[in-house]
């Protein structure tokens, strides 16, 4: 059972090409198709992709979504340094960033009213064997601390938009969701 969503929720997922952000972003739009939401999905990537910065906007809502231009979005996922300095100026007053503290020594400087979390994903990722899903830890974090959509909902929907041959990895990928919500859980 998915919850309400009471406001409109407006993500940007940001990080360096190779990192899984356009993967999570995916997932999190079908997430939402799924349990009947209107959403937008705007991929953005750089010159050279993996490597280089990728980042995707994702808008959940009740209602149509008129525009999928956000200025101000209500969260932020952010994987590399150079991603937290292009977006986290951008986060609204009251809005939640979560940032990879593997890779991010430094929480940007935000009003009080923000939430800010600190989620160690590469190390999360690499106690599952693979450094490879810390996406998916942050995806798990957010799920659970955005509570826009139920965790189970985007365990769910992951065969759907992993392709196929990806099958075998789908265990991880389920762990690693799991093992970022668990951490937010312990840690917020």
């Amino acid at each position: 059972m998915d919850q309400i969503c009471v406001q409109r929720e407006s993500v940007i997922i940001a990080g360096f090409g190779g990192q899984g952000v356009l993967f999570s972003g995916k997932l999190l739009a079908q997430t939402a198709m799924h349990a009947n939401k209107e959403v937008t999905l705007i991929p953005a990537y750089g010159a050279e992709v993996r490597g280089g910065t990728s980042n995707c906007t994702v808008i959940i809502d009740e209602h149509p979504i008129a525009s999928p231009m956000v200025s101000t979005p209500t969260s932020l996922v952010i994987m590399n340094k150079a991603s937290q300095a292009k977006f986290a100026h951008r986060l609204r007053s009251d809005g939640m960033l979560l940032y990879n503290s593997s890779l991010i020594d430094t929480a940007p400087d935000l009003p009080e009213t923000a939430t800010v979390v600190p989620i160690p994903a590469d190390e999360l990722a690499i106690e599952l064997g693979n450094q490879r899903v810390a996406n998916m830890i942050m995806l798990g974090a957010y799920a659970r601390l955005s509570q826009t959509l139920e965790l189970d909902a985007v365990m769910d929907t992951l065969p759907h938009v992993l392709a196929k041959r990806y099958h075998n990895t789908l265990a991880t990928n389920t762990a690693a969701l799991r093992k970022g919500a668990d951490f937010v859980i312990c840690h917020h």
